[in-house]
């Protein structure tokens, strides 16, 4: 079952953190495989978004989400609701000395012929998800 978890700590207060992580129309700013997102509906807890992400030779792959856990700014969660492969995921935030701590998690289950062919590569997907916090914290400490 693919899954990664990272924590960084970014030099700016949760608040400011959790409005980027939130306002997903952005996430193109820091998540390399996102080609393109958009809100369909809703605000906040229950909010809906189309996602399309850079899949295998660059092809488009649906991963729209819904929001799951709105708790500015403390925690974030989604569940992934198209695509081949549906991932959770959170972020979760707490005030550190330094600003904030971010840890994101993601986890996919798969059933096993699904994991079998695909784990792979949905487990470096989901690396590069966490390396995409690197970029995050570039932005917001800019």
């Amino acid at each position: 079952m693919p899954s990664a978890s990272r924590t960084v700590v970014i030099k700016r207060p949760p608040s400011e953190v959790f409005a980027l992580i939130a306002d997903e129309t952005r996430s193109k700013d820091w998540r390399t495989g996102v080609l393109d997102i958009e809100r369909l509906s809703g605000d906040g807890l229950r909010a809906v978004y189309r996602q399309g992400v850079r899949g295998p030779g660059g092809r488009r792959i649906a991963a729209d989400f819904e929001i799951t856990a709105y708790e500015p700014p403390r925690l974030l969660s989604f569940r992934t609701i198209a695509g081949p492969v549906r991932p959770t995921g959170e972020y979760r935030l707490a005030d550190v000395a330094d600003g904030t701590s971010l840890t994101f998690s993601l986890d996919a289950r798969l059933n096993p012929l699904l994991g079998l062919l695909m784990g792979g590569a949905v487990q470096r997907s989901m690396d590069g998800e966490m390396a995409g916090l690197d970029r995050l914290k570039a932005l917001l400490e800019r």
